[in-house]
C-alpha cells in the first residue's frame, strides 16, 4: 500500500473499543496515535484527514477513555488511544486503561506503528521516554511528532527539537514537527505513515 493509494478524506468512525474482545473483526493495517492528555492527538487526527469535528477535541484531560478506531479508504485504521497523565479520572479507570493500552501494543498483529506525540514546547516528559523505550524494547515501530510547532518561533522550534531528540535518541529524519492549526508537517507525516504502510 502507497500513500497515493490511500484517501485520508474518507474516512468514518468505526467504534470504540473497551477491551481487547471489541476489536474491530476486520483486520486492516493499524496507525495507532499514542501521546500524554492534551498533547494535540484529536487535533492532528483532523488535520490529517481535513475533518474538524470528527475527533472531539476536549480541553479536559482524560476525554478519551477507550480505543478509537476510524477506518480510512477502507484499507487501514487510525487507532486513537486514551492519554496519559494528568487525566482527571479514578486510579481504576487509568490503570484499566494502562492495562488495555499495553495489551493493545504488545499483542495487535496488524498494528504497523505507533505515532507518538511529544508537545515541542517541553522537555522530555518521563512517561513519553518510558513509552518509547518500552516500544523499542518490543521492536514495535513508532514514529515522534513534535506537537505545537506554531507556538514557538522556528529558532526555537529548532532548538527545542534538538534538546528533545538528544534525550530520545533519535535522528532528525526520525521525527515530525507539526501544528494542527496551521498544517506545516502535514505533509512529511503522511509520507512517513506511508512508509509504515508498504
Amino acid at each position: 500500500m502507497t500513500d497515493s493509494a490511500v484517501n485520508y478524506a474518507k474516512i468514518e468512525f468505526v467504534k470504540s473499543a473497551f477491551k481487547m474482545a471489541q476489536l474491530p473483526d476486520e483486520r486492516l493495517p493499524e496507525i495507532a496515535f499514542a501521546g500524554r492528555s492534551n498533547v494535540g492527538k484529536s487535533s492532528l487526527i483532523n488535520r490529517l484527514v481535513n475533518r474538524k469535528g470528527l475527533v472531539k477535541v476536549s480541553a479536559r484531560p482524560g476525554k478519551t477513555q477507550s480505543l478509537n478506531y476510524f477506518i480510512v479508504d477502507g484499507k487501514l485504521y487510525l487507532v486513537d488511544l486514551p492519554g496519559y497523565g494528568f487525566a482527571r479520572v479514578s486510579k481504576k479507570l487509568q490503570d484499566d486503561w494502562q492495562e488495555l493500552v499495553t495489551e493493545y501494543l504488545a499483542t495487535s498483529p496488524t498494528l504497523r506503528c505507533v505515532v507518538v506525540l511529544i508537545d515541542l514546547r517541553h522537555i522530555l516528559k518521563g512517561q513519553d521516554r518510558e513509552l518509547v523505550e518500552w516500544l523499542r524494547s518490543r521492536s514495535r515501530p513508532f514514529l515522534i511528532v513534535y506537537t505545537k510547532r506554531d507556538k514557538l518561533s522556528n529558532n526555537e522550534q529548532a532548538k527545542q527539537a534538538a534538546s528533545l531528540d538528544a534525550a530520545l535518541g533519535l535522528n532528525k529524519q526520525d521525527r515530525v514537527l507539526f501544528s494542527a492549526k496551521t498544517g506545516e508537517g502535514k505533509a512529511e507525516l503522511m509520507a512517513a505513515i506511508a512508509t509504515f504502510l508498504r
